[in-house]
């Protein structure tokens, strides 16, 4: 019979058995119809049953078969035990929920390599140093004159591509009058030549279009913003959009599923690098990254070491430019910086450099939540498999082989299994799009595309599997290896099978503990950092990010500024180059100060207007506030440098002039290429964090505004902020047509957005500590009931003998919290271990903190309160019932 047919019968098993049941009964009547009786048919066709069965092994396909009969048996038991079985269905269709949303979220930001030809030869530069608080850390980010100047050096041996950063702009298409924001990614003109993408229409960004300053405004759109925003129409080739000031032209759309270099971020419009007219021939203008590509015959390594040695030309040549009174120190740390080359296979951005530590640290989590619930589910299984011992030995008395009990216990836990990686699929389908929520700010939200395909199926599949046998492996080997005399007899569960249910209690409260443990740290560093002093007040702080169409004079933004502070509701209005804690910094070096060694590290800049301290709230210590009439160190009219004036804070003077009043003191501020201008202090102020909530305070000054084209307000208010952010806008848009307000957000935003991470991680691991918790706890229940029930006969004798309350708890439960102890030993040791690892993004707090161990008191109430019961039903127990049962 064919395969087909034979596998086709496995869905008309009950249609068969009938069909083999007339056939052997056809042949019996023809054999009685030719004159013999039909015992002695009988007795010659041998044995019904078996014939039967190999009848029935010639129709089907044996092993499938077994299997499909597995399956519906293990139904059977599933739904004989429903409450168990939901109970272990729920915690593990959480458990693996969870780890595949893990999984989604890992994939996308780290794991996902590019739709490029050889992405394991694609490569980003770097530059590692020593952090001002003396950590290792890396910076990627280049100008393009760097970018240049090593792409010849290189060109023999490597592609040399600048990718610029994702950042939102405004862009106009057509005649339409209010502008829409984009996502737009600067490139040279041999990305996609190098990455050997083909355009889904139209064509590509080519060398040719990426040779001359602002030569060629053409434009491609990502497939994706095509779809969202075209439609796919074919006519949008040609289409012209503005943005800035110059004039774009679509002239193709790039393939599908290239939405940019950057995991966390989706390319709408990709524009070539050249049109970046302010920063390709700006110095310090850090705006991009440089991405390489060896060329055949060349190792990554041979070109890095070629470039090393024109970074290093390069660093002596600055070397120069620095004071003689510069520290050693900061020399050596300045040498010692060397040229990376990182691994560029699933692309480089800000999220993933800043969230791959804590998204490994949530998937060691959800793992470790993963195999408590295998282990509890493990337990149960074990529990019930000690139930069943006369029915596997009646199953072996009558012939059962090892394998084939193995195979049924192992296909009850997969059913077991697949109905929990269902549940959790569904539960991981809106899981990870939450993490992702968690992550958004409005205005630079997080974008992943979460959607694995064939790769997320395949993990599903493994985990499935994987689960299935983690807890299901022993219970079918202790089942295959009953004693069918002893189990039909009623013997008692032998105790090495007792002390391996035990083990697996003390490994699920060494994984809960650390869990626990970890949990705390996350949650006492949000805690401290969410308390920490800022130095300014954020609430009822209003910033109104505006531009005009050139560059304003300062006398017109103040005038703005004196609208807005007549508003009714508004009690200060100042304007900064950007607010603070917006992730925007100006960093300085070779800050002179007459008499001192130079600081080799650089300290923060910030240009306000008057009224900015107010506003903000940071207090003065002595000397005044900016004038209407001050100006900055610059360069004159014939190059000179002009003297200006600036304020300080506390940091600064703490490392420039020993904490010492410094108001009405000078310094040499460089304004140009070995060009340095006087400033006076004229102003003392207390510390206030400005780039990152988690940083110590750096010196910092504070320079008198220029004007510029671009400002943020910043507007105190004396009740809800953003209710008067309706009246603000329409008041700029008609004191001032030429002006446009791009966002509108409140100083306390810009808090929460900084503390995303720390966020984070609190929520998630609570959520898993709670989670883990209780597994632990219905595991511990579970585990000494069944201990009661396996030892009711014993307690029973012992109570009837006189065996005291106390003396009945101590028996049933001695053992165990030993195991628990000792477990909860282990786990405590590894979340110090562990916090080793985690304390680089923790914010002031040490895995030896008191405050990490707080979820460890709720998980000792916990266990207490699951031993409870149990014992007072060992107590409770009759001994003449009982014996009477026996």
């Amino acid at each position: 019979m064919s395969w087909i047919g034979r596998f086709t019968n496995l869905f008309r098993r009950d249609r068969l058995h009938e069909e083999i049941a007339e056939e052997l009964a056809s042949h019996i009547a023809e054999a009685v119809e030719r004159g013999r009786s039909a015992g002695e048919v009988r007795k010659a066709f041998g044995n019904e049953l078996l014939q039967r069965e190999r009848s029935r092994d010639i129709k089907l396909v044996p092993w499938l078969d077994s299997l499909a009969s597995d399956v519906v048996f293990g139904w059977r038991q599933l739904r004989k035990r429903p409450a168990v079985s939901t109970a272990a269905i729920l915690s593990l269709a959480l458990a693996i929920g969870a780890t595949t949303a893990a999984f989604r979220l890992v994939d996308a930001v780290l794991l996902r390599t590019l739709p490029v030809a050889h992405p394991d030869r694609l490569f980003y530069l770097a530059v590692n140093y020593v952090d001002r608080d003396g950590q290792p850390d890396y910076r990627d980010d280049f100008d393009y004159p760097t970018f240049q100047k090593y792409r010849e050096a290189v060109a023999d041996r490597a592609d040399l591509m600048v990718v610029g950063i994702n950042a939102r702009q405004d862009v106009v298409f057509g005649s339409a009058a209010e502008p829409e924001r984009v996502y737009r990614q600067y490139i040279s003109g041999n990305v996609f030549n190098v990455f050997s993408l083909q355009a889904a229409l139209g064509r590509l960004i080519a060398p040719y279009d990426d040779l001359t300053t602002g030569g060629s405004p053409v434009a491609v759109l990502s497939y994706e913003y095509w779809t969202r925003r075209f439609a796919r129409d074919p006519g949008v080739l040609g289409k012209t959009f503005r943005m800035g000031s110059d004039l774009f032209r679509i002239v193709g759309v790039a393939p599908r599923g290239f939405i940019g270099t950057e995991p966390g971020a989706v390319t709408d419009v990709f524009v070539p690098a050249m049109m970046n007219t302010e920063a390709i021939h700006s110095l310090g203008w850090s705006w991009f990254r440089i991405w390489m590509h060896p060329k055949p015959g060349f190792s990554a390594e041979q070109v890095r070491q070629l470039l090393q040695v024109f970074f290093l030309r390069e660093h002596q040549e600055r070397l120069k430019e620095f004071d003689s009174r510069t520290a050693k120190t900061a020399i050596k740390a300045f040498l010692n910086e060397k040229l990376l080359l990182l691994p560029a296979a699933s692309g480089a951005s800000d999220v993933k450099r800043q969230y791959r530590r804590p998204l490994l640290i949530l998937a060691a989590l959800v793992i470790l939540v993963l195999l408590i619930a295998c282990m509890n589910v493990g337990n149960l299984l074990a529990a019930q498999a000690a139930a069943r011992a006369r029915e596997m030995a009646l199953r072996v008395s009558i012939g059962a082989g090892q394998w084939r009990l193995i195979q049924l216990v192992l296909m009850e836990s997969t059913l077991l299994a697949a109905i929990a990686s269902a549940l959790g699929t569904f539960f991981a389908s809106w899981s990870a799009p939450l993490v992702v929520s968690m992550l958004h700010v409005p205005e630079d939200p997080v974008r992943l595309v979460l959607n694995s395909g064939w790769r997320s199926l395949a993990f599903s599949v493994a985990l499935t599997s994987l689960v299935a046998l983690l807890f299901g492996l022993a219970p079918a080997l202790r089942a295959s290896g009953v004693k069918p005399i002893s189990a039909l007899k009623g013997g008692q569960e032998p105790p090495s099978r007792r002390r391996g249910m035990k083990a697996l209690l003390a490994a699920q409260m060494a994984f809960c503990v650390l869990v626990q443990f970890v949990a705390g740290l996350f949650v006492a560093s949000f805690q401290r950092l969410s308390n920490r002093p800022l130095g300014f007040s954020a609430e009822h702080v209003l910033v109104m990010d505006l531009s005009a169409s050139q560059k304003q004079p300062l006398q017109v933004w103040m005038q703005m500024a004196d609208q807005l502070h007549g508003t009714p509701g508004v009690q200060s209005a100042a304007l900064a180059g950007w607010p603070l804690l917006s992730r925007n910094r100006w960093t300085e070096m070779g800050v002179r100060v007459p008499g001192k060694l130079t600081e080799g590290r650089p300290s923060y800049v910030l240009d306000v207007s008057p009224g900015f301290f107010e506003t903000m709230r940071i207090d003065q210590i002595d000397g005044r506030d900016f004038r209407r009439g001050d100006l900055p160190p610059r360069l004159g009219a014939s190059t000179q440098p002009l003297p200006g004036v600036g304020i300080v804070n506390e940091a600064f003077a703490r490392v420039y002039f020993k904490g010492e009043n410094p108001v009405g003191r000078s310094l040499w501020l460089p304004i140009a290429k070995d060009l340095s201008a006087p400033m006076q202090i004229v102003g003392y102020v207390r510390d206030a964090v400005y780039y990152d909530v988690r940083e110590r305070v750096h010196p910092t000054m504070y320079l008198p505004m220029n004007p510029r084209q671009h400002d943020a307000f910043l507007v105190r208010t004396a009740g809800d902020p953003l209710a008067l952010a309706p009246t603000l806008r329409s008041l700029v848009l008609k004191a001032r047509s030429d002006f446009q307000v791009h966002t509108i957000e409140t100083q306390s935003d810009f808090i929460r957005w900084q503390m995303l991470r720390e966020r984070l991680l609190a929520t998630l691991s609570l959520f898993f500590a709670i989670v883990a918790l209780l597994l632990a706890v219905v595991g511990l229940y579970g585990l000494l009931n069944y201990l009661v029930t396996q030892q009711r006969r014993e307690i029973g004798i012992r109570i009837a003998l006189g065996a005291r309350p106390t003396q009945v708890v101590r028996r049933v439960t001695t053992d165990l919290l030993a195991m628990v102890s000792f477990g909860l030993f282990l786990g405590l040791a590894g979340g110090l271990a562990c916090g080793r690892f985690v304390e680089s993004i923790l914010y002031e707090v040490k895995p030896t903190d008191p405050a990490a161990a707080a979820p460890l008191l709720a998980l000792f109430a916990a266990a207490l309160l699951a031993v409870l019961p149990p014992a007072i039903r060992a107590v409770h127990i009759d001994p003449a019932e009982t014996l009477r049962s026996e």
